[in-house]
């Protein structure tokens, strides 16, 4: 494990299918973490407390924006939802790498603070194919589908801000991807300078 991980900020257009494509890479890389959010809305159902979101009450969450305890937030709906500071940072201390599913905004919010963050953008095969991913879920109606689809819009606007992109057309296929960036990163020349510094260390005391 890496005496440091790396914080991965991951966002994609709803319908885009980060959901499926997350959990499949979370199966395979056993050193990788995923954020938990911090929301104050009601569980719905099928919801597990602390499986993606942690729930809380508007008052604690208030509490923790005094202590500063959230590298970012937003309010929706007269709900609060928030990402955790400290079991993020204690990921990464302990050599995890951590992958944070977050809309544009709260994206952005996250890598002014902390700047190492690699930016991940998932695309949709084309705003055709959302949108008819969006209709074929059969839970929202016509209306919130549309609102959707014009939210996505502008979220595709800032991909090119991001450090990688990928498209989400096979599910295989995008798996492989978003594994092969988290593999990439690790590689880089400056993740690589402590494995560097002991061989070469082990090369100074070999009496060749």
């Amino acid at each position: 494990m890496k005496s440091k991980g790396t914080l991965f900020i991951f966002s994609a257009p709803s319908g885009a299918g980060k959901d499926t494509v997350l959990a499949e890479v979370l199966k395979q890389n056993d050193n990788l973490k995923l954020s938990i959010s911090t929301i104050t809305r009601e569980m719905r159902e099928g919801e597990v407390e602390g499986e993606k979101y942690n729930f809380i009450s508007k008052e604690e969450f208030e509490k923790m924006l005094v202590n500063k305890e959230l590298l970012e937030f937003n309010e929706y709906c007269g709900n609060y939802y928030g990402t955790p500071k400290a079991p993020v940072e204690k990921w990464l201390n302990d050599g995890y790498d951590v992958i944070l599913e977050i809309d544009v905004n709260g994206a952005f919010k996250v890598k002014s603070k902390m700047p190492d963050a690699v930016m991940i953008f998932m695309l949709p095969p084309s705003v055709e194919a959302l949108k008819h991913r969006l209709e074929k879920r059969g839970t929202e109606s016509q209306e919130v589908v549309e609102k959707r689809l014009k939210q996505a819009k502008k979220e595709i606007e800032f991909a090119s801000e991001y450090d990688y992109i990928f498209v989400n057309d096979d599910l295989d296929d995008a798996v492989f991807d978003l594994i092969a960036i988290i593999r990439a990163n690790a590689l880089l020349n400056e993740n690589m300078q402590e494995h560097l510094g002991k061989v070469i260390d082990d090369a100074k005391s070999c009496n060749w």
